[in-house]
C-alpha cells in the first residue's frame, strides 16, 4: 500500500481546503493507495462529515499543533513537536508514509527537508522547481523557483541533472533538452555565472544540454525541456506568468494553454534533492489546488523519482 501524507491543518483555509481536497482525490489517485491525514481528528471527522465521506476511507493521525504562517521556521519545527508538519516528516523519515505534501509554512517544510529526511548525499544544494506550460502542449520545467536566490556555477549545473531526471521519470519526456536562462542564446552570451554554467552543463554527458534560451522562449517550448536559472529570476519568471494569468482571466481569456498556467492545476512544487518526496503547496490552495498537490505527490513516489536521484548522484 503506497501511503501519502498530507498535513490537514496546512494553508490559508484549513483545515476545510485540505480536507476537502483530499476527498476529492480518493477519485483519482489509484486503488492501491490510501491518504494519510495528519492534523486535529475533529476537525478533520467536522470536516468529512459535512462532505458526506466515511472517516474510515482516510488513514488521520491526531496531532494537536500548528506551524503557523508567522513562526519562526526552524524553531517552531522545533518546538511545535507535535505539529501535523513536524509528526508529518517524523513518519516520512521512517517510512510509514512515503511521501509528504503540505501546504503550510514553506520554511517549516524546507526545515523538515533539510534536517528530517536530509538532501541527498553529493547534492550540494535541494531546489524547488514548476511545471510551466508550452504553446506546443507539452509542459516545461523551471529551477530554481525561489528557494536559493543566489547560486554557483556548480550548483546550477546540478539542478540541470535534477531537472532532467524529473522531466523524464515524472512529466515522460524522453531525454529531456537543458538549457541555461540567458539573455541571448549564443554561447558567449550572459554574465559569468551563466557563461561558467554553460560549461559545466556543456561537459557533463549524461544530460541532453541544448544551450542557452531566453525568456522569449520558455514558453514556446521551442527550445528546452529543463530550464536552469537561480531562484532570484526563476521567481521572478514565475510570479510574471501568475500575473498574467490572472490579467488574461479578467480579461475574458480562456484557452488550454493559459489554464495551464492555473496553480490549481499543478497544486505544488517538489523539494528536488532530498531523500523523499516533499511537496509544497500556495498557502492560499482551494481543495482543488489541494487535488493537484496530492496527486502530483503520488505521482512522484510512483515515478521513484527519489531513487533515481541518489543513483545519478552516487555516480
Amino acid at each position: 500500500m503506497l501511503k501519502i501524507g498530507v498535513d490537514a491543518m496546512g494553508g490559508d483555509f484549513a483545515p476545510e481546503a485540505a480536507v476537502k481536497g483530499a476527498v476529492m482525490a480518493l477519485e483519482r489517485i489509484a486503488s492501491d493507495s490510501r491518504i494519510v491525514l495528519f492534523g486535529d481528528r475533529a476537525r478533520i471527522e467536522a470536516v468529512l462529515e459535512a462532505e458526506g465521506c466515511p472517516a474510515d476511507r482516510f488513514d488521520i493521525v491526531a496531532t494537536t499543533e500548528v506551524i503557523e504562517m508567522g513562526d519562526h521556521p526552524a524553531k517552531a519545527f522545533q518546538a511545535k513537536a507535535d505539529s501535523s508538519i513536524t509528526v508529518g516528516f517524523g513518519y516520512l523519515a521512517r517510512g510509514a508514509v512515503d511521501g509528504f505534501a503540505s501546504a503550510g509554512s514553506t520554511g517549516a517544510m524546507m526545515v523538515g527537508s533539510m534536517y528530517a529526511v536530509k538532501p541527498i548525499e553529493g547534492v550540494i544544494r535541494p531546489t524547488i522547481s514548476s511545471i510551466v506550460p508550452t504553446v506546443g502542449g507539452r509542459p516545461a520545467l523551471l529551477l530554481d523557483v525561489g528557494l536559493n536566490v543566489d547560486c554557483k556555477p556548480e550548483v546550477l549545473a546540478q539542478y540541470g541533472l535534477i531537472g532532467s531526471i524529473y522531466a523524464e521519470a515524472v512529466l515522460g519526456i524522453e531525454k529531456p533538452r537543458v538549457a541555461v536562462l540567458n539573455i541571448g542564446e549564443e554561447e558567449a552570451k550572459g554574465n559569468a555565472q551563466s557563461k561558467a554554467t554553460y560549461e559545466l552543463l556543456k561537459a557533463d554527458t549524461r544530460i541532453n544540454f541544448a544551450g542557452n534560451v531566453e525568456g522569449s522562449h520558455i514558453f514556446s517550448g521551442r527550445v528546452a525541456d529543463v530550464i536552469v536559472c537561480d531562484g532570484f529570476v526563476g521567481n521572478t519568471v514565475l510570479k510574471m506568468a501568475e500575473g498574467l494569468y490572472r490579467i488574461n482571466k479578467a480579461l475574458g481569456v480562456d484557452n488550454a494553454f493559459w489554464e495551464a498556467m492555473n496553480y490549481e492545476n499543478v497544486g505544488g512544487t517538489p523539494v528536488l534533492g532530498v531523500n523523499a518526496p516533499v511537496i509544497i503547496g500556495h498557502g492560499c490552495s482551494s481543495p482543488k489546488a489541494i487535488r493537484s498537490m496530492i496527486l502530483s505527490t503520488e505521482q512522484c513516489i510512483r515515478a521513484d523519482l527519489t531513487a533515481k536521484l541518489q543513483r545519478a548522484f552516487r555516480k
